[in-house]
């Protein structure tokens, strides 16, 4: 047994959090903050769930899963005094490189006039438009976001007899929809596409919008990313939004590589915990939450110990909390019914490799790292490429030509290779979960072989320089990182599954059925990505029940 700083030896606390991502140590400080001794249980010998850092091979200090950052709360970072425990983000100029089959290529990011620039050698009407487009979509996010720094509320009039809620409760929800209320009447005429963006599905709309195909599927590929939605399908649209919240990349939309790597925020949050008294046990896996009386009182591990709490705070997703950890007797059978139709469905793949040299792309040609190597690189060049990819998927198959997402980091960080080596990661849409023949496990190599050819044909001598490489199916994330069907998000991102209906209708507020349990990761709401609302939010309300 591997523990951070165990000092008191006990087996009780005011809390116990169960895993420790950066949702549940986010949780875990908060309450450590306000006074109550804190115990956080973690699976794995690393912290961060998915936001890591390993050392895959001597010298390469690798994000795994999580690869970029900017929806972390700023609030977070304050509060907890991040900056000084070592969490620093590096801000990526240019943000995003789209090269082309034809030889051409779009650049664009933070640079004023660089994206009218780039995208007027495809269309004036598209460079006109761009900024119309980004300001909309910051006007959108700008009024929705005060809904993440908060509990959602519970407003549906479900049956009684599911949850008894008391008149606190009602009108601080009532409270929370006046206010989305009067933010969302502020939108004026921007209100209908407002709720095309919500609710809507990214393609017409970015049809709408923009005629250069090299601009649609730039901006399309952020609609699909850990999902196997298509980008026609209802509810696309609004991942687009999502990548315009957030600051932690220094403004807006900014998204930026962490110092060190994504374990770089983790361990950040783990200093600021342990400083406050939080004791942390590594490789220390959760075999169920303990109840007694209809209420929890505490969890056993794998290895027969327990340990007591009257709070305990779950940061795992649904399917472990609800079906693995505790017995179907422990919670109401329409909440069970209801925790069963969350829908994890997943069609991602993460492929890690240390490459002796950049990509050096036909279209951009460069003697080692250049400007466009900062960014993502987009290989996923015209809206029916993307559907077609997705198609594939529908039917159980990965992509005959994958949409890639690929970073660089070592273009910014040269802290976390060997001097002249460099880390690449690439996110792969789609690999589906569910296979229509064969398994994960005998084809993921060959699949990794079919990713790499791809981004080859844009610059071929990536094959040449790959020195190792670590692929991750769906069902390696499943694995490895907890996540059930391989879902980045700890449940689909779908309209039905966010806000007040994540993780269930009636069930919002980060509390659950049996008394003393919390939900504090991914599985509630904000839902899924590095941003940390989920563990801040979830221990508020803990302290507010007591």
């Amino acid at each position: 047994m591997v523990q951070s700083m165990q000092v008191s030896g006990s087996s009780s606390f005011d809390c116990i959090v169960i895993g420790g991502g950066h949702n549940g140590l986010v949780t875990a400080a908060y309450l450590a903050r306000a006074g109550k001794r804190v115990a956080v249980f973690e699976r794995r010998h690393v912290l961060g769930g998915a936001c890591v850092t390993e050392e895959l091979w001597p010298g390469y200090k690798v994000s795994t899963a999580a690869y970029v950052v900017s929806l972390f709360l700023p609030e977070i970072t304050r509060e907890l005094r991040l900056a000084h425990y070592g969490f620093k983000v590096l801000p990526r100029s240019p943000s995003s490189f789209t090269p082309l089959p034809d030889g051409r290529s779009l650049l664009m990011g933070p640079e004023p006039g660089l994206n009218q620039r780039e995208v007027a050698k495809f269309s004036q009407r598209d460079a006109d438009a761009l900024p119309r487009y980004e300001a909309l979509l910051e006007r959108i996010a700008k009024t929705l976001e005060p809904t993440l720094m908060q509990a959602a509320p519970d407003p549906l009039p479900l049956p009684g007899e599911w949850r008894k809620i008391g008149i606190g409760k009602r009108l601080r929800d009532a409270g929370k929809m006046w206010a989305l209320y009067r933010a969302m009447s502020e939108l004026g005429g921007d209100l209908p596409e407002a709720i095309e963006l919500l609710t809507g599905a990214a393609r017409p709309l970015l049809e709408r919008w923009f005629e250069s195909e090299a601009l649609r599927a730039t901006l399309a590929t952020d609609a699909v990313i850990g999902s196997t939605t298509s980008i026609s399908a209802p509810g696309s649209a609004y991942v687009l939004l999502h990548h315009v919240m957030g600051e932690a990349g220094g403004a807006r939309g900014v998204w930026g590589y962490v110092a060190g790597g994504m374990g770089g925020l983790s361990t950040a949050i783990e200093k600021a915990c342990l400083d406050m008294g939080v004791e942390i046990f590594r490789e220390a896996p959760v075999a169920r939450i303990v109840t007694k009386n209809n209420r929890a009182t505490g969890i056993a591990l794998t290895d027969g110990r327990t340990y007591h709490a009257p709070v305990v705070a779950s940061s795992v997703d649904s399917h472990l909390t609800f079906e693995q950890f505790l017995q179907p007797s422990d919670l109401p059978a329409e909440f069970r019914k209801a925790v069963a139709r969350i829908d994890y469905a997943s069609s991602s793949m993460k492929i890690n490799v240390a490459l002796a040299e950049p990509p050096n792309f036909t279209c951009l040609p460069s003697n080692g790292i250049a400007p466009h190597h900062h960014g993502t690189i987009h290989i996923g060049p015209t809206l029916d490429y993307i559907e077609l990819a997705g198609d594939d998927a529908k039917y159980g198959r990965p992509s005959k030509s994958p949409v890639l997402e690929i970073t660089l980091p070592t273009s910014v960080d040269d802290s976390i290779a060997p001097p002249g080596k460099h880390i690449m990661s690439m996110f792969v849409q789609y690999a589906p979960y569910k296979l229509a023949e064969g398994n994960w496990d005998d084809i993921k190599e060959s699949f990794a072989d079919r990713c790499l050819a791809t981004l080859a044909e844009y610059a071929p001598n990536v094959n040449g320089a790959v020195l190792h490489r670590q692929v991750l199916s769906p069902l390696d994330l499943e694995r490895t990182y907890g996540l059930t069907g391989g879902n980045i998000f700890q449940g689909a991102m779908s309209t039905n599954q966010l806000f007040c209906f994540r993780p269930t209708p009636g069930w919002a507020d980060h509390r659950t059925p049996l008394a003393g349990l919390y939900l504090c990761g991914a599985a509630s709401h904000p839902g899924g990505g590095v941003i940390g609302a989920c563990g801040k939010n979830a221990a508020a309300e803990m302290l507010r029940d007591g």
